[in-house]
């Protein structure tokens, strides 16, 4: 059964702190200007923090001047479904296993582009938040049996899923990022009478690492500085 769940319209997807910060300026400037009172704009600059999707933060500045000049728009497509025909080994890379014990992934670490996690009556947490991404596209392969995998990206990647459980939860939280030359994690796996969860962590963004590799890996493509 494949649970892969479909690519969220654009009113859906989550904001970017980029995002926020234009519409906490629009409404900054529509204070200036005697558009909004005091208590207006506090009302509406603490819901901004507050959203969580593009859609939630439009109807914020929809009747202020160059709301719609100001949007942004996409310029390319979203992250493909499946990774790149042969840009993932077979072998893996890293290989995170718990069996009736628990197993931790993160900090600053070197992701590979294939990532096995097994947790079998036990936990596996796999954070990325912090780690060094030197490819653009990354597999982590997860089977929960009486256990639970948890995988934590970046909020400036995409993150795409697909996988099912029985007795179980497979659930991975779709993900687009702003710059289309950001990782893209794939989350494929199963859960049997235990979970596999995927999600961004707010506030984690993939920064310009000087170690991230600029095309010159085999079967991988760089990232650009």
């Amino acid at each position: 059964m494949d649970l892969q769940k479909q690519t969220a319209p654009a009113s859906e997807l989550r904001a970017s702190d980029a995002e926020r910060d234009r519409v906490a300026d629009l409404l900054g400037r529509a204070l200036a200007e005697g558009r909004l009172t005091a208590e207006e704009h506090a009302e509406r600059v603490e819901e901004v923090f507050r959203a969580r999707t593009v859609g939630e933060l439009e109807p914020l500045v929809r009747d202020l001047p160059g709301a719609h000049q100001h949007r942004a728009t996409p310029v390319y497509g979203p992250a493909p479904g499946r990774p790149t025909a042969g840009a993932i080994p077979v072998d893996p890379d890293h290989n995170v296993v718990a069996v009736f014990s628990g197993a931790l992934r993160k900090g600053r670490w070197r992701a590979g582009r294939r990532i096995h996690a097994y947790a079998i009556f036990g936990g596996v947490e796999i954070d990325l938040s912090e780690a060094l991404f030197e490819y653009q596209q990354v597999v982590v392969k997860a089977f929960a049996l009486f256990g639970g995998v948890e995988i934590t990206v970046p909020e400036n990647v995409s993150l795409r899923g697909t996988g099912g459980a029985v007795l179980g939860g497979f659930d991975v939280e779709p993900l687009d990022a702003d710059d289309p030359n950001a990782p893209v994690i794939y989350v494929d796996g199963w859960a049997v009478l235990g979970g596999v969860e995927a999600r961004p962590k707010r506030g984690r963004r993939v920064a310009d690492i000087l170690d991230r590799v600029r095309g010159n890996r085999p079967g991988g493509r760089g990232l650009p500085a």
